[in-house]
Order: structure tokens, then sequence, then C-alpha cells
């Protein structure tokens, strides 16, 4: 079980604790969110837990609305752009999303929707942030020129690629990773999908 947590053991607050369960469900899934499993890694008593929150239930719902707010608040700062830089801004996001050291967000994320399977409460929340991420997405293929259905066209294969590539152990070893990523930011944000080659 990996303890690298960030989490300060001698101060279990509120948000804390929602902090140390997000952890240990991108580590361990929603399986290993149990109340004793979390005082003991953390070396606080239960009682700490029951003073901030009146069952598991009540824990999941905080961790899922603040999974929410923060992957919401996120993605609107990423994709906020000053005309005339949507393309840019569209590299940046996927830059931000697929990068190395964005692999514990990833591990969250891919726990979540592993977690949204089962519950229906979970799938609600990760189909609200996926819309959206898209809707965010497509206001910027559409302040860049891009019709409706490109620009949802363009939202969904930049977050197939994102989530795509996260699942992946490796690469093939005569791809040149790095300029196969410019190559991937390039056509997703790049000229018009239906343009024919050479114009």
């Amino acid at each position: 079980m990996a303890r690298d947590s960030t989490v300060k053991k001698d101060k279990m607050d509120r948000e804390a604790w929602i902090q140390a369960a997000t952890e240990v469900l991108g580590e361990e899934g929603i399986s290993g969110v149990r109340v004793e499993v979390l005082a003991k890694r953390f070396s606080v008593t239960k009682g700490s837990f029951y003073w901030h929150f009146k069952d598991r239930q009540d824990l999941l719902s905080a961790m899922l609305e603040t999974w929410r707010e923060g992957r919401i608040k996120d993605i609107l700062k990423q994709t906020e752009s000053s005309p005339g830089q949507e393309a840019e801004r569209t590299k940046h996001v996927i830059e931000v999303y697929s990068a190395a050291k964005n692999r514990k967000g990833m591990q969250i994320e891919l726990a979540m929707r592993d977690w949204a399977r089962r519950d229906a409460a979970c799938a609600a929340v990760v189909e609200e942030v996926d819309r959206i991420r898209l809707e965010c997405a497509g206001k910027l293929f559409l302040a860049s020129g891009c019709s409706e259905q490109e620009a949802a066209t363009r939202s969904l294969l930049l977050y197939a690629y994102v989530f795509g590539q996260s699942l992946m152990s490796g690469t093939p070893p005569a791809v040149d990773l790095a300029a196969c990523k410019t190559r991937i930011k390039d056509i997703i944000s790049g000229r018009s999908l239906t343009t024919p080659p050479g114009l």
C-alpha cells in the first residue's frame, strides 16, 4: 500500500478525511475506502471520523461533491482563453491532462469511473463532469471557427486521447512519444477534420 500521502496525520479535519479517502480511492478503489482502514493508515481514531461524518455514506457523498467541484473548477480554468488563442489553449489542455505528473489525478479519475459503474450517485456526478468538460472544450473549438458538429467531434477526440493514453502501460519502441504527442495535439486543435490533405 502506498504511503506517500500529503495528508498530515496530526490534523484530520473534515477536508483531510475527504482528501485521505480520495487518495485511497485512487490507489485501492472504492472497496478500500473504509473508516477502519483510513483511521489505521493515518494513525487516528475512528472517533475523529465520526466527529466530522455521520457514517461512511456521508464521507462518500462528500468525496463525490469535492471531486465534482474540483474537476469543474479546473476545467473552467484550463479552457479559459483569450480571442485568437483557442488553438494554443486546446494544446495546453491536452498537455495538462496527459502529463506524467497528472498520474495521481488520473488514477483517481479512473477509480471514480469504476465506482460509477456500480453506484448511481457517482455515475450522475461523473456524467455531469464529462458533460461540462465536453462543453468547455467545444467552446474553444467553436471560437476557432469550427461548426457545432466538428466542435463536438474534436472535444470527444480530445478526451478520448487523454483518457485512452492514460490506460496504456507503455508505447511501442519505434514510437517517438514526444513527437507523436505533438502531432496529436496538432490534429485535434489544427485544421478542419474535413479539409482535404494538401489544402
